[in-house]
């Protein structure tokens, strides 16, 4: 028999050091996430099952734990990502004209993990613009998400860029069955050329061509001006290049130490997005720490297709790749049942600090904190000094 304290495999306890420094990057994002006009929500932990599975959400069916309600007797799924929710909350409870802002932070809950390593309970950020279908709003949100990562402490970033357009454009008229189109995206992803070959078998020889002229653009921007030289001529494709091509000029004037790059044949998450895309990737991971861009259809299966834009990131994959912090300075104080010696704490901690408090027996405590200095007695005054 298994032992009670034993947690399911990838579920992990979050422990004080790494969670304060969670807190600590969730708070800065959110007011980061402020400054640039975001509104924040927190839509449920759980749905009704047709409803968070619906429209782009079916793509997480598999992801999704489902039970049933002990109320209604109808089956329930906990969320295995917030933006479903977030566009169902701007589609019907905002029910806005205008340019939406919003941000989210909360827990979801995967049936598997993408990753050896990965959590199955990610804490997930996102930001999310809806209301504005113009490039504007792509470059608010990659900004955004490079702001994060500086914030969070990560140098040396990469950002690659792509679009779902680029594919679609190539496929033409062309329509592979979901099967064939599954393994088309998987041979592209992994780069396997002999797979892609395989896969594409019964289609064009233009459109073949154009797969595997896919399949080999990616590294720095200068592959933009390759693309349109061995792409099909499509509008597609034009519109997607003109794009990363406004986009990447700006970002390489706004940031220009974050190493930019294209990778067109990276197409995780295809059937969500609808235009450009974006990864992030940091030193110390083997997968994208953020990712994002633009995904138009999201609202539609709620009865209002609204221009949408983000990108979402796990906390605890940005804490373990940010630089370790000092511990916070603290004021260490006796225990005591004098009333000026709990005043003196009190008002200590009205005024910011942190006071720890030695309880008898404890002298020792404190291990999540630097007490650098020691609340005293001094005649008939308790004083701060330093330690």
């Amino acid at each position: 028999m298994p032992s009670a304290w034993l947690l399911p495999e990838h579920i992990a306890d979050v422990l004080p050091s790494q969670a304060r420094r969670i807190e600590e990057i969730r708070r800065e994002l959110l007011d980061m996430a402020r400054s640039y006009g975001c509104e924040l929500v927190m839509p449920p932990l759980l749905e009704h099952l047709e409803s968070l599975l619906t429209g782009a959400g079916h793509e997480l069916d598999l992801q999704t734990f489902k039970l049933v309600d002990q109320l209604s007797g109808r089956s329930l799924g906990v969320r295995a990502d917030t933006t479903p929710q977030v566009a169902r909350i701007d589609a019907h409870l905002l029910n806005r004209h205008g340019v939406t802002r919003l941000c989210y932070c909360g827990p979801v809950l995967r049936t598997r993990t993408s990753g050896l390593h990965a959590t199955r309970e990610p804490l997930q950020f996102g930001i999310e613009i809806y209301g504005h279908a113009g490039l504007e709003a792509d470059l608010e949100v990659q900004e955004l998400a490079l702001d994060v990562v500086k914030r969070a402490g990560i140098k040396h970033a990469v950002m690659d860029l792509g679009d779902a357009r680029l594919l679609r454009g190539v496929l033409a008229d062309a329509a592979p069955a979901p099967a064939v189109m599954e393994t088309l995206i998987a041979a592209l992803a992994s780069k396997d050329g002999a797979a892609l070959s395989l896969a594409s078998q019964g289609l064009s020889e233009e459109v073949q061509q154009g797969l595997m002229q896919l399949l080999s653009l990616y590294g720095g921007t200068e592959d933009l001006v390759r693309a349109r030289q061995q792409l099909p001529a499509h509008p597609l494709i034009t519109a997607a290049l003109d794009d990363l091509e406004w986009l990447s000029k700006h970002l390489q004037q706004t940031h220009p130490e974050v190493s930019l790059g294209v990778d067109l044949a990276d197409l995780t998450g295809f059937a969500y997005y609808s235009g450009v895309r974006f990864a992030l990737y940091a030193e110390g991971a083997s997968e994208a720490v953020l990712r994002g861009g633009r995904y138009d259809e999201v609202g539609a299966v709620f009865g209002r297709r609204r221009p949408a834009v983000g990108f979402s990131l796990d906390l605890k994959v940005l804490e373990a790749l940010s630089p370790a912090t000092p511990l916070r300075a603290a004021v260490r104080a006796p225990w005591g049942e004098n009333p000026e010696l709990r005043a003196a704490v009190r008002k200590l901690r009205e005024a910011g600090e942190t006071v720890v408090c030695i309880l008898p027996g404890h002298e020792h405590e404190g291990e999540e904190f630097d007490c650098d200095r020691e609340l005293v007695r001094v005649d008939t005054q308790w004083l701060v000094r330093a330690l």
